[in-house]
């Protein structure tokens, strides 16, 4: 089912925290960006969203933590071609002592459009035992900021409704 229409000004007061220019080689045979270049601009976004909480890769390194994706879900809505710039934008949902939930919102910047949303459960690991561990209390405090700025907006995410943290 397509999420409800969001004005893209609204989005675009969301944390930005990617930008690209699609190259030929995502085009499929249809000619637009293939859909597993979506996940992959997602991912790549994923980077610069964990440093803004704290999560840097130097962070993970010296502590032995790291990230796991537990679930996505992708709303394909325009479609973007070779040479559309997107920017992605974040919206944090949710967290417990463990997980996030949160959602990115890739505008295609060349056409105007929302191209299409990911909704995420990412859980904070410690990789010397390669398990699930609550966040440290710093990057906790982190996680809970954003969450009280993004819990403010005036409108609802559209979320999938089938991802919980």
């Amino acid at each position: 089912m397509k999420p409800p229409a969001i004005p893209l000004d609204q989005i675009t007061a969301l944390t930005h925290i990617y930008r690209t220019e699609i190259p030929p080689e995502f085009e499929d045979e249809n000619g637009h960006m293939n859909i597993r270049w979506y996940l992959a601009v997602f991912d790549d976004a994923g980077y610069p969203f964990a440093a803004g909480l704290g999560l840097s890769p130097a962070y993970h390194e010296q502590h032995g933590t790291g990230g796991f994706d537990l679930e996505h879900h992708i709303h394909y809505l325009n479609e973007v071609l070779v040479g559309d710039t997107v920017a992605v934008y974040v919206r944090l949902l949710d967290r417990s002592a463990k997980r996030i939930h949160y959602m990115m919102f890739m505008v295609n910047e060349t056409r105007g459009t929302l191209a299409s949303t990911f909704e995420c459960v990412n859980s904070f690991a410690d990789l010397t035992v390669r398990r699930t561990a609550p966040y440290p209390d710093e990057i906790a405090a982190r996680i809970d900021a954003q969450l009280s700025k993004d819990a403010a907006l005036i409108w609802d995410a559209p979320v999938s409704g089938v991802m919980h943290s």
